[in-house]
């Protein structure tokens, strides 16, 4: 009895391909089909913290403890100045603390955000040189280049470029970090990092 197995005769709920369609009875009419299976992915998609990680990524490969070449600190790769603003004044422990980083990270975005808040509602959907302009994009952009470099961007319409140290463009950040959904920052004109006691 040398007969060969067939997928059909094998088919379960917990084990049946994905492209079945909610309700629908697998091949061997046994299981019902009462669920799509969804393939697992670790990606976190265009979600606030998938932006959080992929900027983080792109600008320290997510290493909280690294500083560059030019002294830029943490995940995020902050400059002391930026630091300043928010509310930090001591670099030494916002590099040793991944807890203030994420703090810096949001304090500064909802800064960065109310600056650019007339050129995210003024160019979001809008195409530069090719490139749909969108919140995060912006706010990623800011991030690398600080806000005003974006606004010199965005209102010459991509002639007044920017790019940093490395050669990175406002262009590239507005780009690659397109369509994530950045709403939950709120614009806060005096954002600062608050300390925990």
């Amino acid at each position: 009895m040398n007969e060969s197995v067939k997928e059909k005769n094998y088919t379960s709920p917990r084990y049946a391909f994905n492209d079945e369609d909610r309700g629908e009875v697998s091949q061997d009419n046994l299981f019902p089909m009462h669920e799509t299976q969804v393939p697992y992915s670790p990606t976190l998609g265009k979600s606030f913290v998938g932006f959080k990680e992929a900027l983080g990524f792109k600008e320290s490969g997510g290493d909280y403890f690294t500083v560059n070449t030019l002294g830029y600190l943490g995940k995020y790769q902050f400059g002391k100045e930026t630091l300043k603003l928010i509310g930090i004044h001591n670099p030494v422990h916002f590099l040793s603390n991944p807890e203030l980083q994420e703090k810096a990270f949001i304090a500064n975005a909802e800064r960065n955000k109310w600056v650019l808040r007339k050129d995210i509602k003024r160019f979001s959907g809008k195409v530069i040189n090719g490139t749909k302009i969108t919140e995060s994009g912006i706010l990623a952009a800011a991030h690398l280049a600080g806000p005003g470099n974006v606004k010199k961007y965005l209102r010459s319409f991509g002639a007044d470029g920017f790019s940093d140290a490395y050669g990175t463009s406002v262009a590239y950040y507005i780009k690659k970090f397109s369509g994530y959904d950045t709403s939950k920052i709120e614009p806060n004109k005096k954002a600062k990092v608050k300390h925990s006691a």
